[in-house]
């Protein structure tokens, strides 16, 4: 049987350091093929008017529109793997059904792993079932040993300068990550920063009462900035869920 021909990649984004280093990583995988890049979306309009793609690598703060704005306007495109350097947007990327949210600097492993969730949608439809059971788990180092955090037992989650700590439904642990990186753990998920220091699933929520949520007996911040968007995608019901 002949080899499935490479996905055709197009890589979108207004700084040149990121373009090469995705180009670099699409290079490096036999399975992905790029077909153009573009400094802003208005760019990737014309590109996929001229060419067909299977995946692009969208950006999200870019001058002239924002990546999210692109996908807001264009509900018909490829599969879209979102890059950038803020976790926030994180939620709102998958209520548009992006593949995966990739938060810069991108590490190649997990470039690949946002990739093979690509391929594997391109080689089965079927398989897309069965993705949410490779990411209902994650593992993090607490001191000597590693520790398997099941995602749908977490009730919040706190950063502390260069660790965080996780509460879950088995008790409290710390661990040397940042917030950002738990992020996208949970990515696919629907989970909510409510705070700078402060990743919540909605799901978990039992009030808002004020400038607080309340999750069990546990009191958790909201900070000001984000009271608004927390109204909107809760209460409003305008989170994705899984």
């Amino acid at each position: 049987m002949d080899a499935a021909p490479p996905l055709k990649c197009l890589i979108v984004d207004d700084e040149p350091l990121a373009r090469e280093g995705l180009l670099n990583y699409v290079r490096e995988i036999d399975f992905l093929q790029t077909v153009g890049t573009a400094n802003n979306p208005i760019e990737l309009t014309q590109l996929l008017d001229r060419d067909t793609v299977d995946l692009v690598f969208l950006d999200i703060q870019m001058p002239k529109m924002s990546g999210v704005d692109f996908l807001r306007q264009h509900r018909h495109l490829p599969s879209v793997i979102l890059t950038t350097a803020f976790p926030g947007y994180a939620l709102e990327g998958y209520a548009l059904d992006v593949v995966d949210y990739l938060l810069k600097p991108i590490t190649f492993t997990r470039f690949f792993q946002a990739v093979s969730k690509v391929r594997r949608r391109h080689a089965s439809p079927a398989a897309v079932t069965s993705e949410a059971a490779v990411l209902d788990y994650f593992y993090i180092k607490c001191e000597q040993r590693y520790e398997r955090i099941q995602i749908d037992e977490v009730l919040y989650v706190k950063a502390l300068q260069n660790y965080v700590e996780i509460y879950t439904l088995r008790g409290r642990f710390v661990t040397l990550l940042s917030l950002s990186t738990v992020a996208e753990y949970v990515g696919g998920h629907s989970f909510l920063r409510v705070h700078k220091s402060y990743l919540v699933p909605v799901d978990r929520i039992d009030t808002i009462d004020g400038s607080e949520l309340l999750i069990g007996e546990h009191r958790v911040p909201i900070s000001r900035s984000q009271r608004g968007e927390v109204l909107e995608q809760v209460v409003e019901g305008k989170l994705w869920k899984k």
